[in-house]
């Protein structure tokens, strides 16, 4: 019995599985969702999606930046460099980082208007049709493991709520990992490459080392065109091949800013979410700021896995086990 061509019921039914149609069950919004074309009146989805990231940005920036004015003696024991080290060693000044990140943030937004420029309807209908999607799958997928009699069996009483927890929950968070694993991705070859590459480095990147001591705003300072391939397009690429929605991209931009501020903040706390789910974390990529460091810790903003499974991955311990070496020698 095929799939390809049979209708989709919202009414009752014996079950999921109900002759040559598939029961899906009454639509049920998770607490996440809202049934509206825009999640508030007076703003669109598009212009939140691209005002998230800048938000976030300067918000957490502006955390860190009243940690480092604060002159608090309890932050030393987690500041990785001392504050001195920021003025004497880097060579950028603050003003110029700060108007090189509104650049930045300029072009993103511009360019990103122009990505999000048509958004799919939201509505009713809209769920039923991709939830039919999900439907007819699960059934294909589940009749080939368990054999059409088995399988409708299953389904018939299990099918609607398997259904439902895939669509509201499953494959958007397999979606998400994807995007994250994507950015990953581009942001480490690439990155690697502006490293190998003598003109890439001194055209391009050598302007994000001139901050030797990073801190939270400076996290993307960087040449216009390096932060347009980089990170604009690699949010765009992820987006797009991970299918997000303008939602699902709103956090996703959002999130991976704060990543990135915090992975520059130069600050290792041990009570930080975001340096606790990775060792991708601040410490680890001020590493790479280092002198010693600058051929490793590649991967950015989330996870370390290219860096370990290409060799590049480079840990404290290392470093003074070289040091200790040096010594002996």
């Amino acid at each position: 019995m095929s799939f390809n061509d049979t209708s989709v019921v919202t009414g009752s039914c014996s079950g999921f599985v109900d002759g040559e149609n598939v029961c899906l069950p009454t639509l049920e919004l998770p607490f996440y969702f809202a049934m509206r074309q825009d999640l508030f009146d007076s703003v669109s989805d598009t212009v939140l999606a691209l005002a998230a990231p800048v938000v976030a940005y300067w918000t957490l920036s502006l955390l860190f930046h009243c940690l480092d004015v604060s002159g608090w003696k309890w932050l030393d024991k987690y500041r990785i460099h001392q504050s001195e080290e920021v003025t004497s060693r880097n060579r950028a000044t603050r003003t110029e980082v700060f108007w090189a990140v509104i650049l930045q943030h300029t072009i993103q937004t511009v360019l990103g208007y122009a990505w999000f420029a048509e958004i799919p309807r939201v509505s009713p209908t809209a769920c039923y049709n991709q939830m039919e999607g999900v439907a007819k799958t699960l059934v294909r997928v589940t009749r080939f493991v368990l054999g059409s009699h088995t399988a409708d069996t299953f389904l018939r009483h299990r099918g609607a709520g398997i259904t439902h927890w895939l669509y509201w929950w499953g494959i958007p968070a397999v979606q998400f990992l994807l995007a994250l694993f994507i950015i990953d991705t581009w942001q480490y070859f690439l990155h690697r490459l502006m490293h190998t590459n003598r003109f890439l480095y001194k055209q391009l990147h050598s302007v994000h080392h001139r901050l030797y001591v990073p801190y939270a705003f400076g996290a993307l300072y960087n040449h216009p065109l390096e932060g347009l391939i980089l990170d604009t397009c690699g949010a765009a690429v992820a987006e797009y091949l991970a299918g997000l929605s303008v939602r699902q991209a709103m956090f996703l931009f959002a999130f991976s800013t704060c990543k990135t501020v915090d992975d520059h903040c130069g600050y290792s706390f041990p009570f930080d979410p975001l340096q606790m789910f990775t060792t991708n974390n601040a410490d680890y990529h001020d590493i790479h700021h280092q002198s010693i460091g600058i051929k490793s810790n590649f991967s950015q903003p989330f996870f370390v896995h290219w860096d370990v499974i290409l060799g590049t991955r480079l840990t404290r311990k290392q470093i003074e086990e070289r040091r200790q070496k040096v010594k002996t020698t």
